[in-house]
C-alpha cells in the first residue's frame, strides 16, 4: 500500500497522528478534515459503493497513519452530512438515497400539520422526458457548452393526493444515457436513488435560489391553481462528491398547505 500524504494540522498532533511528509499539504487544514477529504476521495472514486460498509475506524487509522479519534471525528462529520450512516453494532455504511432519513434531504417542503413523511410517498407523474441541446443558462449551470446534449424531465409531485410541486429537471446527456420517461415512471423509489443505483451518480450537496413567482397558464393547469396564485420558485443545482454539477432543477411549489423549511447552522 502506498504511503498516505502528509497531513498538516493546526492542532497539536500526537505521534500517532504523524504521517509521512509531503510538502504539498495545506498548512491550515485540521488533521481530521484532511482525513475526511481522503475518505471523500475514496467515495468519489467508487472504492465503496452506496450501501457498502466502509473499513473500521481502526483499519482506517492504520491506513492513514493517524489516531482512531481523528478518524472518528472525520466520520462524525460525514455522518452529519448524510454521506455515511452509522449502524449500532454493524459498522459505518455509505449512505444511499433509498434510506428513509435521506430521502427528503433536498425536499424542504413541510405540511402545516405534521411532517412530510406522514403524508406518505409523493405521487409522481412524468409529463415529459426528452433529449435536447443545452441552452446557455442550463449549460452554464451544468458546466457544459451551449448546445451540448442534455436530458429534460418535467414532472408533477402530488402530496396527500394534491398536485403540489411542478419540476423541470435538466441532466447532462452522457452520464444519463438510456434514461427514459418509461424508466422514470416504472421506478418507485426517489429519483436520486435511481440516479445512484442505475447510473452511478450520487448527489451529495446542492445550491438553491428561491423567489416568489406567478405561474404561466400551463404551469397553473398542471398545479391546479389560478394564474394569479403566488408560487415559490426553487432553482437548485446538485453536485456530486467532487463538486461536479450533475443536475439543474427548477421547481414551482404550492405553499397554501405547506411551507419551506431550512435549517441553518
Amino acid at each position: 500500500m502506498q504511503s498516505p500524504p502528509f497531513f498538516a494540522s493546526s492542532e497539536p498532533a500526537s505521534n500517532a497522528d504523524s504521517p509521512a511528509p509531503n510538502a504539498g499539504a495545506p498548512a491550515f487544514s485540521p488533521l481530521y478534515r484532511q482525513i475526511k477529504g481522503l475518505i471523500l476521495r475514496s467515495l468519489q472514486a467508487g472504492e465503496w459503493k452506496p450501501g457498502d460498509a466502509i473499513p473500521s475506524e481502526i483499519d482506517l487509522a492504520a491506513r492513514f497513519r493517524v489516531s482512531q479519534g481523528t478518524v472518528r471525528k472525520a466520520i462524525d462529520e460525514l455522518a452529519a452530512e448524510n454521506l455515511l450512516v452509522r449502524r449500532q453494532g454493524k459498522g459505518t455504511f455509505v449512505a444511499t438515497h433509498s434510506e428513509q432519513h435521506v430521502q427528503y434531504r433536498f425536499l424542504k417542503l413541510v405540511p402545516d400539520v405534521g411532517d412530510i413523511s406522514q403524508e406518505g410517498p409523493a405521487e409522481r407523474e412524468i409529463i415529459d422526458c426528452k433529449r435536447l441541446r443545452a441552452s446557455a443558462d442550463v449549460a452554464r449551470a451544468l458546466a457544459l457548452h451551449t448546445g451540448d446534449a442534455v436530458l429534460q424531465v418535467r414532472r408533477v409531485l402530488s402530496l396527500a393526493h394534491e398536485p403540489t410541486i411542478l419540476e423541470d429537471i435538466w441532466l447532462p446527456g452522457a452520464p444519463f444515457k438510456g434514461l427514459t420517461a418509461a424508466r422514470l415512471a416504472a421506478y418507485h423509489g426517489p429519483m436520486y436513488a435511481l440516479f445512484e443505483t442505475e447510473f452511478g451518480v450520487r448527489m451529495v450537496r446542492a445550491q438553491e435560489q428561491i423567489r416568489a413567482v406567478l405561474p404561466d397558464a400551463d404551469q397553473a393547469r398542471l398545479l391546479q391553481v389560478t394564474p394569479d396564485t403566488a408560487l415559490l420558485s426553487v432553482e437548485r443545482v446538485a453536485f456530486t462528491y467532487d463538486g461536479k454539477p450533475m443536475e439543474m432543477r427548477r421547481g414551482l411549489y404550492r405553499t397554501d398547505k405547506h411551507y419551506y423549511r431550512n435549517e441553518l447552522q
